[in-house]
């Protein structure tokens, strides 16, 4: 497994693992350019990759349980997802910042045959790292109450009281 920080991605690849993780449809590069996105806003990023799996094409992505969320066989095929000598991306965060000292971790994916092996910890703790070394001193996260064990039991944060407000 490779874990790097501000690793490299296409916004094909970040877009099929968001449809998966988060069971929304999957997005054109149009209306939703990762790529973009975490050039304007972020501090930076964390890439998980299985370097085991050299040369996957759409077909190969389409067989893992993809189609359950809402993504197509089609869909995928249409968008060319390779992955050649960098391997498969199965896991990502976004860390956004106010530029000074917080930082927060967005859209923690990992792909669902890849999950209960450790990534998702190994990519939190990569951002941390990364926030830390770039002279943050809070590293902020919301999440369900599903998630709980996983943010503050495997990945060492604590519980606050925080705000929410809809748009």
């Amino acid at each position: 497994m490779d874990i790097t920080w501000r690793g490299v991605f296409t916004s094909d690849e970040v877009n099929l693992l968001h449809a998966e993780a988060f069971g929304t449809r999957l997005f054109d590069v149009s209306e939703w350019d990762w790529r973009r996105l975490v050039a304007d806003h972020s501090l930076g990023w964390v890439t998980a990759r299985d370097v085991t799996a050299r040369d996957v094409t759409a077909r190969d992505v389409t067989a893992r349980d993809v189609t359950a969320r809402d993504v197509t066989a089609r869909d995928v095929t249409a968008r060319n997802v390779t992955v050649g000598d960098t391997g498969r991306l199965v896991g990502f965060v976004n860390v956004v910042w106010d530029g000074l000292v917080h930082a927060w971790l967005q859209d923690v994916m990992v792909a669902a045959d890849a999950r209960h092996l450790g990534i998702g910890r190994q990519i939190v703790a990569a951002a941390r790292d990364g926030a830390r070394a770039a002279g943050c001193e809070w590293l902020h996260v919301d999440f369900d109450d599903d998630l709980a064990s996983f943010y503050l039991d495997a990945c060492g944060f604590r519980p606050t009281q925080a705000g929410l407000l809809q748009l």
